[in-house]
């Protein structure tokens, strides 16, 4: 008595269930894309050498071919991925400068003149003589780090 595999690894796949299978594989319902490769498998269990050569480009191509997951990239994809990542951008650039455009200027103590009022008041203080501004021999720039007011914009008096 044989199982059911073996009887249908005893013949050949018919040739024009095989042919031009590239073409057709995508469009193949999955049932019968199920079907064609489980004759190929049991197919497979035969010494290879009884294979058609026509079952071993179809087992091949199945197995390994560019479809499903393995399918090549339409053309034009990587033009859409460039071109909605610079609107992306474009879009984002935008949003940043009118959002700045309504911005507050910069706080009076961020000024050069400011920062340098810092350091000499920090020094009159004796403020961390360890390691600070007030340390003797400091040459750093301490708190100093922005422009200075009239470079900014900024008014160091408030208006009266």
């Amino acid at each position: 008595m044989t199982s059911q595999s073996q009887m249908r690894s005893a013949h050949a796949i018919s040739n024009p269930t095989l042919a031009g299978i590239e073409k057709r594989w995508e469009a193949m319902p999955p049932q019968e894309q199920a079907e064609l490769w489980m004759q190929l498998r049991d197919r497979m269990k035969v010494d290879w050498n009884e294979m058609t050569l026509q079952e071993k480009k179809a087992a091949w191509w199945i197995a390994f071919g560019p479809h499903g997951p393995r399918a090549e990239a339409p053309p034009g994809e990587w033009t859409k991925v460039w071109l909605y990542t610079a609107v992306g951008l474009g879009i984002s650039l935008a949003m940043f400068l009118l959002i700045q455009s309504f911005a507050r200027p910069p706080p009076r103590t961020m000024t050069k003149e400011w920062q340098e009022a810092t350091n000499e008041y920090l020094k009159s203080e004796k403020t961390n003589p360890m390691y600070g501004v007030s340390r003797e021999g400091y040459t750093g720039p301490g708190f100093i780090q922005s422009k200075s007011a009239k470079s900014q914009g900024i008014k160091l008096e408030p208006d009266e």
